[in-house]
């Protein structure tokens, strides 16, 4: 739906504020209602041109099933040129194969790389940059997720949660600056505002519930006490309050990063780790394409939405509900000095 204009004050106000009820109150908002009636409000914007990523390059991670692979999906629909990014590359292969048949004469390359293991993310990213060959990366979204049920390690020895949904990703993106600054570079001369690549976390609802626990980052406090569910949520809220370093981090080559969370949505992780919240809201949960629209719509709309900010139904929200979850700045900051000793950034 194209974004209407010349709309009246009284019904955009109107269309915000239901947005936000239903943002605020979780579960219409959250679920396949809430994303079917945003999508009839005044205030949806209009979705990118059909070829928007014509020309261009995009990475997916975690790219097998689920949101991954409807992101993949939706990127190519758009024209650009993906990068499958996965652990299987056997099962990586088959998934190219499903999306050649939905997406005839897609340009879709499948890459090996355990966003987990910190050693095979650096092979991954120096494969990449070869196989590019100067060329830009535009998109980058990182969506690989793990919810082990016992506190489990990486190689590296980190705990499992926190390696693959922040210090991989952030490692992948850093040792991909060259490529990601060549998209700007290569962005029109002309346009006052050229947009540059795009970072885009798959964060979590989830993160809503718990704090930033600087002091237990890798949940080995009380191992004995480990949640699954617990550590994905607060790897899931370390992501988000990264946000401003990362920004920062990675302006100077016009490289922007969003984080978005999905509502729920019915893919294989949550059935697999979630059966019971499952089985309670099957019938609502949204399909992987409903859930994955904020991130092709992040990697692909004109102009480029402004650079650190979380996302839901393609609006910016809050990073915090409750004053209990909201860090403090110097929160922040030991967040991003641990990332950046553990995934050994320069």
């Amino acid at each position: 739906m194209a974004h209407r204009t010349g709309q009246a004050p009284l019904a955009t106000t109107l269309a915000r504020g239901l947005d936000t009820v239903l943002d605020r109150t979780i579960a219409p908002g959250y679920t396949k209602l809430g994303l079917g009636l945003r999508r009839r409000l005044p205030t949806w914007p209009a979705d990118p041109a059909p070829d928007a990523l014509r020309g261009r390059i995009a990475a997916v991670t975690g790219a097998t099933s689920g949101l991954g692979l409807a992101t993949a999906e939706g990127l190519a629909r758009l024209g650009a040129s993906v990068r499958l990014m996965v652990r299987n590359v056997e099962k990586g292969e088959q998934v190219r194969a499903e999306l050649l048949e939905r997406v005839p004469g897609a340009d879709l390359v499948v890459d090996r790389c355990d966003v987990g293991d910190l050693d095979d993310v650096r092979r991954a990213a120096a494969a990449i940059d070869a196989a590019l060959d100067g060329r830009t990366l535009d998109v980058l979204v990182h969506n690989a997720g793990v919810m082990p049920p016992e506190r489990t390690l990486s190689p590296q020895g980190h705990e499992l949660s926190m390696a693959v949904h922040v210090l991989g990703p952030v490692l992948l993106t850093d040792l991909l600056r060259d490529r990601l600054a060549a998209s700007s570079d290569a962005a029109d001369p002309d346009d006052p505002a050229p947009s540059g690549a795009r970072v885009v976390f798959v964060t979590s609802g989830g993160m809503y519930a718990q704090a930033l626990r600087v002091d237990d980052l890798e949940y080995d406090a009380a191992p004995a006490d480990y949640s699954g569910t617990t550590a994905y949520a607060r790897s899931k809220r370390a992501q988000v309050e990264l946000l401003p370093s990362l920004t920062a981090r990675w302006a100077p080559e016009h490289v922007s990063v969003a984080a978005m969370h999905p509502g729920w949505a019915d893919t294989p992780g949550v059935v697999d780790s979630l059966p019971g919240f499952h089985k309670l809201t099957g019938p609502v949960l949204r399909d992987a394409a409903g859930g994955a629209d904020t991130a092709v719509w992040l990697g692909a709309v004109e102009p480029a939405p402004p650079s650190g900010a979380l996302w839901h139904d393609r609006r910016v929200r809050p990073t915090s509900l409750l004053r209990r979850t909201r860090p403090s700045a110097a929160d922040r900051r030991a967040l991003w000095d641990w990332v950046q000793e553990n995934a050994g950034l320069d």
